[in-house]
């Protein structure tokens, strides 16, 4: 049983490398690739990779009418636009930065399920949680808020809470799909952004954006396509299969903590006071709302390993 936990946490931290790679690569292809062009490829690349998934495993992958309809709106909501958000911001922040922010998701998933449902109502748990991850975003950008950094770093800060925000409308809007399983739901999320932003990319960047990238370029863009996006779902959709929803979501505390990492090891990006004490308290926020080691902390839930 516990060489069986040392194997889940070992999967989920190398799904939070997967994903908090993600920032690392949008740093890389930052100053050679514009935003729409490098998302296009991101989601391009990994929707194509999944197809093939689903054409191995001779997984049916439905295209009526109204799923390709879902699929175009959810992947503008959930890949679209966050992953250009993301890759704009980091032009003006770190990608540690960036990814700590990213972990302010379920905050605000939590805050549009409770304005959009019944089913979903906040606690007074987890107002407590989102108060204690609030604390931590305005800990994180209060600094350059109200220092002469603001107008270089706060664009790039607000533009990741924007992206938090798509995906909790996202969020939303996927509860509204049924009938589709997970693997296709993403394949054709993935798909559908790679046709919403198909126009605005030549529009914008036009095919000279392709041209003259190098090697080092390439290998990102298809880094970030086949490693943070087409292999992380695969790993993802393997711990919610076999572990469920509980054990996959503790990969939201780990992200920050790759991702931080990987800037300070890999790109010599320096952490801050404000952003370690703005992740502590998110971290902390995210699992007062999560709930499990409070209760394990209180004796009122025996521990159970896996």
């Amino acid at each position: 049983m516990g060489h069986q936990v040392g194997q889940n946490w070992i999967t989920l931290g190398f799904l939070s490398i997967l994903w908090g790679g993600s920032f690392f690569f949008y740093k890389v292809l930052a100053p050679s690739l514009p935003p729409l062009t490098l998302v296009f490829g991101r989601v391009g690349f990994a929707a194509v990779a999944l197809l093939a998934v689903l054409v191995v495993g001779r997984r049916e992958f439905p295209l009526g009418a109204s799923k390709i309809g879902w699929f175009l709106v959810l992947g503008a909501f959930n890949c679209a636009i966050p992953f250009s958000l993301y890759a704009w911001s980091e032009r003006f922040v770190t990608s540690g930065v960036a990814a700590t922010l990213n972990a302010t998701t379920p905050i605000f998933t939590g805050i549009a399920m409770h304005l959009s449902s019944r089913d979903d109502r906040l606690t007074r748990r987890k107002i407590v949680g989102i108060a204690c991850a609030f604390c931590g975003v305005a800990v994180l950008i209060g600094r350059d808020l109200l220092s002469g950094l603001s107008l270089s770093v706060l664009p790039g800060e607000l533009a990741c809470l924007g992206a938090t925000t798509s995906y909790a409308i996202g969020a939303v809007l996927t509860r509204k799909l049924h009938g589709v399983a997970p693997l296709q739901l993403t394949t054709g999320q993935l798909a559908g952004a790679a046709l919403v932003i198909l126009p605005l990319a030549l529009l914008h960047d036009g095919l000279s954006a392709w041209r003259g990238l190098g090697a080092e370029t390439w290998a990102a863009w298809l880094g970030i396509a086949l490693l943070s996006t087409a292999l992380a779902y695969l790993i993802f959709f393997r711990i919610l299969t076999v572990h469920g929803a509980n054990q996959a979501v503790l990969v939201t505390f780990l992200v920050p903590v790759s991702a931080l990492a990987m800037g300070a090891l890999l790109l010599g990006e320096t952490l801050k006071w404000n952003t370690l004490a703005g992740a502590v308290l998110i971290g902390c926020g995210l699992a007062v709302i999560d709930g499990r080691l409070l209760r394990r902390l209180w004796r009122r839930e025996v521990p159970c390993p896996g």
